[in-house]
């Protein structure tokens, strides 16, 4: 463990940028939108698939304004833990739920406003789940996130798994691309 990180009340403060290897490991929100088309875009008739795609990203806001603002605050702290995502992911859906028919326009414009009954329960899921799955996705990558809070340990950090984890979001990425090409036509 290098020097550079800093400890306060037991938690990871502002880890450095590049980890020990000299890799680069900021957030990079990104990577999040693979698996969102991959898994969204199948399940679409279940789950809303704007909210699912907002809920994968959405997390990322916490360490963006850490970095942004210099805070004394992990990179990835209570929102990126499975009780904080699964609540702000339920907060979401109900939010999109909400703001559907203001937002509708421009879903049509990226195709993404699929057939899906307007009820809560597929905006909820999507929030729900896609804020669980970037939870369940950065876990091995990060050593300052709890993701079993009020645990204060990640039993699923494995760094070696930093390499496959991205190349996995960005295979996911191209096959959902690939997948909204074929479906996006469809609903045009």
């Amino acid at each position: 463990m290098s020097s550079d990180y800093k400890v306060l009340d037991g938690q990871w403060i502002n880890p450095p940028i590049n980890d020990l290897k000299g890799g680069y490991k900021t957030p990079f929100t990104p990577f999040h939108l693979g698996p969102a088309l991959a898994l969204g875009l199948p399940l679409r008739k279940r789950m809303y698939l704007p909210t699912f795609m907002l809920a994968n990203v959405v997390l990322d806001f916490e360490p963006l304004l850490v970095l942004i603002m210099g805070l004394r605050y992990p990179l990835h702290g209570y929102f990126h833990t499975f009780l904080a995502a699964l609540l702000l992911g339920v907060v979401l859906g109900y939010a999109m739920l909400n703001l559907d028919g203001i937002l509708r326009p421009l879903y049509g414009l990226l195709h993404l406003d699929l057939d899906i009954n307007r009820k809560p329960v597929p905006f909820i899921l999507a929030g729900a789940s896609g804020t669980v799955l970037h939870v369940l996705l950065d876990s091995p990558l990060y050593i300052e996130m709890h993701p079993l809070y009020p645990l204060t340990m990640n039993p699923m950090y494995n760094p070696a798994l930093s390499f496959g984890a991205y190349c996995i979001c960005a295979v996911m990425g191209i096959f959902g691309l690939v997948y909204y090409a074929y479906v996006a036509p469809i609903h045009r």
